[in-house]
């Protein structure tokens, strides 16, 4: 039997960015849930625990994520690349080898930092027992982003949407509110948060074994993986990848050491948002990964510079009402948490304005990864939390929180633009077609223009609601009417 995940058909641009479109829709409703899961366990703890013990418990789990960062060793992007590579040439035959090469040191390497952490809990800001907490569970959370990274290397999209984006976060949520009912203890809040990381890696190692059984490859010679060019495409990405998860992490742990556990609390929830943001750009760049990867691969410039586009749009249009409605209502957002949190206004419209310039430039640095200029994206990477790290030592000691912002601000336009010269300098690919020009005026046109019109007048929280739901409408009727051109692009 021939496999179904043998060498595809060429795509036609229709068919392609429809196969894009439908993994990229089942993404985003994962990641609906992810969000609101995600914002429900930062309500939670703002609201279940005072403001520094809050601030501890985002701290431990900044901890936590910098250390599976470092555990999964950048094998995540290979685990797309490579097998989409291989799928895109018709040669799968060295996919066992693929896998033995880069789960084995993930096991390894995941082990090891579970101990560092637990023994060297005492030196990190925050509470140590908490790192302790979910030091035990980072193997499995290492083990659970490389198995579906591979599933969706083969374009497979099915296990990330339920396993990553909708059983995990749901029952973290459920099981804190379960805690919280219970009035159990600030440890066992972090280690209930992590348990959920168990069965999803084993449910995503079931997936992969029967993907597996799908596959017959034939015996050739027309890949060009071998373990030398493997880890030479891995290495820059472990450190990019880790420089890339201390843009989103560090900051708080600064915030934490050099203002306080509160003052990080109020960052944490001042910037959930733009973790929102984060997972709808996943979603999608997840879904076109792949396919990317496979245009790449065999020189398909025009096909790889529409997919790019249309990603772009689809993000932009998803994600710019998002940040326009927290800039515009950031007080009633940041009192959702508690009195405590409601002086990070600034904290939150200063994040807000970079990820609308972030969200426009597309997923630059996949773009690059997927063309194997992964030496490119940790240089952009290592530049940005260079920046971060200035900024954030110069204004936090001075202005806490919104210190942090600025930072974390500077870094993101750094993240975004330097990449972005090069993607359309060195690669020939660039963001700004048909349909992002379109989502961008939408957005623009329907949320940020009423309420620039009404500011003069200072009008009342009803008016500006009455504004926004008459945008809203209006943006979502624009956005049926156009969709032909939002969804299939143009020039």
């Amino acid at each position: 039997m021939t496999s179904t995940l043998e060498r595809p058909a060429v795509e036609s641009p229709g068919g392609m960015l429809r196969g894009a479109a439908r993994g990229g829709i089942a993404n985003l409703a994962g990641t609906v849930c992810t969000g609101l899961a995600g914002v429900g366990v930062t309500w939670l703890a703002a609201r279940a625990l005072d403001p520094h013990a809050a601030g501890a418990f985002f701290a431990a789990t900044a901890t936590f994520g910098l250390g599976v960062t470092v555990a999964k060793l950048g094998v995540q992007t290979s685990l797309v690349y490579w097998p989409a590579r291989m799928r895109a040439v018709g040669d799968l035959s060295r996919f066992a080898e693929l896998l033995r090469i880069a789960l084995v040191p993930v096991a390894v390497a995941a082990v090891c930092i579970a101990g560092g952490l637990w023994f060297g809990a005492e030196l990190l800001p925050g509470r140590p027992d908490l790192v302790r907490a979910l030091a035990l569970f980072l193997p499995a959370a290492a083990f659970t982003d490389a198995l579906l990274s591979t599933t969706r290397g083969l374009r497979a999209m099915r296990p990330t949407v339920l396993l990553d984006r909708v059983m995990r976060p749901a029952a973290q949520l459920l099981l804190l509110v379960l805690v919280w009912a219970l009035g159990w203890s600030e440890q066992l809040f972090a280690a209930v948060w992590a348990l959920p990381y168990i069965p999803t890696a084993l449910l995503a190692g079931y997936a992969l074994q029967r993907l597996r059984r799908t596959l017959r490859p034939e015996q050739s010679d027309t890949s060009d993986f071998t373990p030398g060019r493997f880890w030479s495409f891995t290495a820059p990405r472990a450190v990019a990848s880790f420089a890339q998860m201390a843009l989103q992490r560090v900051d708080v742990l600064m915030v934490a050491a050099l203002a306080g556990l509160a003052p990080a609390a109020m960052y944490a929830v001042a910037g959930r948002f733009v973790i929102l943001g984060q997972f709808v750009n996943q979603g999608v760049s997840q879904s076109v990964q792949p396919r990317l990867a496979e245009r790449l691969a065999v020189q398909d410039t025009a096909g790889a510079n529409l997919l790019y586009r249309q990603s772009t749009a689809w993000v932009v249009l998803c994600c710019w009402p998002l940040y326009l409605l927290v800039f515009t209502y950031a007080p009633l957002y940041l009192g959702l948490f508690g009195e405590h949190y409601e002086d990070g206004v600034g904290v939150v419209r200063v994040l807000a304005a970079a990820m609308m310039v972030a969200t426009a430039c597309g997923m630059v640095d996949v773009v690059l990864a997927m063309a194997g200029r992964t030496w490119w994206n940790l240089a952009n990477v290592g530049l940005a939390l260079i920046v971060m790290l200035g900024v954030d030592a110069l204004l936090i000691p001075r202005s806490g929180a919104f210190g942090a912002s600025v930072g974390l601000a500077a870094a993101v336009l750094v993240n975004n633009l330097v990449p972005l010269v090069q993607v359309v300098r060195g690669l020939g690919l660039h963001p700004f077609g048909r349909a992002t020009l379109l989502a961008c005026a939408m957005a623009a046109g329907f949320f940020a223009a009423p309420q620039l019109l009404l500011w003069p007048l200072h009008p009342g929280l009803i008016v500006k609601f009455a504004a926004t739901g008459a945008g809203a409408v209006a943006y979502c009727y624009a956005a049926v009417r156009l969709r032909t051109v939002l969804m299939q692009g143009g020039r």
